[in-house]
C-alpha cells in the first residue's frame, strides 16, 4: 500500500510514522527555566545523530497554537539539557512526566524524582537514570509549524558503574534500556542477536570462490 503524505492527516501520518519506526529509544530531558523552575519529560523523537563531536538530536512538539512547550522553550533560554535515558526500572515515572502539567509545577517533586547535579551543565540530571547525557544546544531546527529539531553536543557522559567497563568503554548486557513503540506500547532489550559487519576484502574473497 502507498500513502502519500498530502493525503494523510497530521494524526494519520503521525500514527505510520511512530508505528513503523520502532523502537525508539526514549530521552527523559530535564531543563530548568530561566528563573531556574525545574523540569523534566519524555520525548521518543530522539537519537544519536554524531560523534566527532557527540550530538544528540530532539525532536519538540510545539503547542496547536505554536507556543513552545516548557522543554523547547527552557532549551532556547539556557542552551543546556540533560538527556536521561530509562530502563525499565523509571518507565512508571517517566510515563507520569509526560503528564501536560502546568509550568509552575516542578516534575521532580510531583512524580517523585531525584535531581541529580551535573557537573558541565546547570540543569539537574535524574538520579534514577542509569545514563545521563549533559548537552549544550548546537541547533534549533524549525521543522513545519509544529516541530523543532533540538541538536546538542553531549559534554559528559554518565553512566551508572555496574553498567561500563570504566578502561575498556565496553557497556555490558544488563544495560537494558526499554523502546518507545506507539500508543501505550513499549519495547524491553532482552533478545539480543549479533551479526558481524563484513569487510570488502572478506566479501570479494567470498564471491571468488
Amino acid at each position: 500500500m502507498d500513502f502519500a503524505t498530502a493525503d494523510l492527516s497530521e494524526r494519520d501520518a503521525y500514527k505510520l510514522l511512530g508505528s513503523l519506526v520502532i523502537p525508539r529509544p526514549i530521552a527523559f530531558v530535564s531543563t530548568h527555566s530561566a528563573d531556574g523552575m525545574l523540569n523534566c519529560a519524555p520525548f521518543s523523537f530522539f537519537n544519536a545523530v554524531g560523534y566527532a563531536p557527540p550530538v544528540v538530536a530532539l525532536g519538540l512538539e510545539q503547542w496547536d497554537d505554536g507556543r513552545e512547550k516548557d522543554t523547547g522553550l527552557n532549551i532556547r533560554r539556557t542552551g543546556e539539557f540533560v538527556v536521561n535515558l530509562v530502563d525499565e526500572p523509571l518507565a512508571e515515572k517517566m510515563n507520569l512526566a509526560a503528564i501536560d502539567f502546568p509550568p509552575e509545577i516542578d516534575e521532580f517533586a510531583e512524580v517523585g524524582l531525584t535531581p541529580a547535579p551535573s557537573t558541565r551543565v546547570a540543569p539537574p540530571g535524574i538520579a534514577e537514570a542509569p545514563v545521563r547525557l549533559e548537552c549544550v544546544r548546537s541547533a534549533l531546527v524549525q521543522v513545519g509549524s509544529k516541530h523543532t529539531v533540538v541538536l546538542g553536543e553531549v559534554v559528559s557522559f554518565h553512566v551508572r558503574d555496574d553498567l561500563i567497563d570504566a578502561q575498556k568503554l565496553h557497556v555490558s548486557e544488563a544495560w537494558r534500556p526499554i523502546g518507545r513503540l506507539f500508543g501505550g506500547s513499549y519495547s524491553r532489550l532482552d533478545n539480543r542477536f549479533d551479526l558481524p559487519r563484513v569487510a570488502l576484502d572478506d566479501w570479494k574473497n567470498r564471491s571468488q570462490t
